[in-house]
């Protein structure tokens, strides 16, 4: 679990395909306190470490499956060597819960429409799957790129959020272009009322 606070700006440093995808990624997490078996969200994406390294500098390894591959912009090279990555590392008990609840389990891929100066921040406009659209209200929440961002307003398939100087310094928000497909998970609370209003449908 997560709260869409990114608190580390890696880069991936090496891939490899040996049945799943294996990704390299540097970071500047004490790597002593990194465990085997820990969750970190790697651009929103909740992702295994397998292992762990200090040479040439501080690194974590994670395995990426097939779905995870289908369902996020990892694949078709959303990611190479160089690429930085927004990380987050596990929601412990009696942490501040500064963004809301994330799972890590990525819903789709939007699409980034327009990215517009307004005042100090910046109004990016994004397009979501249609089947994903009905998820997204104005004033929720939402995860994009494993950042916790309050929608704007909603017409159809596109929303807005608007993002700070301070969250574009310290995530990769601060590079992100129209154009560019991002990682997005919908509240978990609109993702369960979905859910429940169906069945009762039935």
């Amino acid at each position: 679990m997560f709260t869409g606070i990114v608190t580390d700006l890696g880069e991936v440093i090496a891939l490899r395909q040996e049945g799943d995808l294996r990704a390299r990624i540097a970071t500047a997490y004490p790597i002593e306190t990194v465990d085997i078996g820990a969750s970190i969200a790697c651009d929103g994406v909740c992702l295994t470490v397998i292992d762990t390294g200090t040479e040439p500098r501080n690194w974590f390894d994670v395995q990426i499956s097939a779905e995870s591959l289908s369902k996020t912009n990892i694949g078709g090279g959303g990611w190479h060597p160089g690429k930085r990555v927004n990380l987050e590392r596990a929601l412990r008990v009696g942490d501040e819960l500064g963004g809301h609840i994330v799972s890590g389990h990525v819903d789709g891929v939007a699409e980034i429409l327009s990215a517009v100066p307004e005042g100090d921040s910046t109004r990016f406009t994004f397009r979501v799957p249609d089947h994903l659209a009905g998820f997204i209200a104005p004033k929720g929440s939402v995860a994009l790129n494993g950042t916790s961002l309050t929608v704007n307003e909603v017409e159809g398939a596109t929303f807005g959020v608007n993002i700070i100087p301070h969250t574009k310094a310290v995530t990769t928000w601060g590079t992100a272009r129209p154009g560019d497909g991002v990682n997005i998970e919908i509240d978990t609370l609109a993702r369960y009322v979905a859910r429940l209003r169906d069945w009762a449908g039935k």
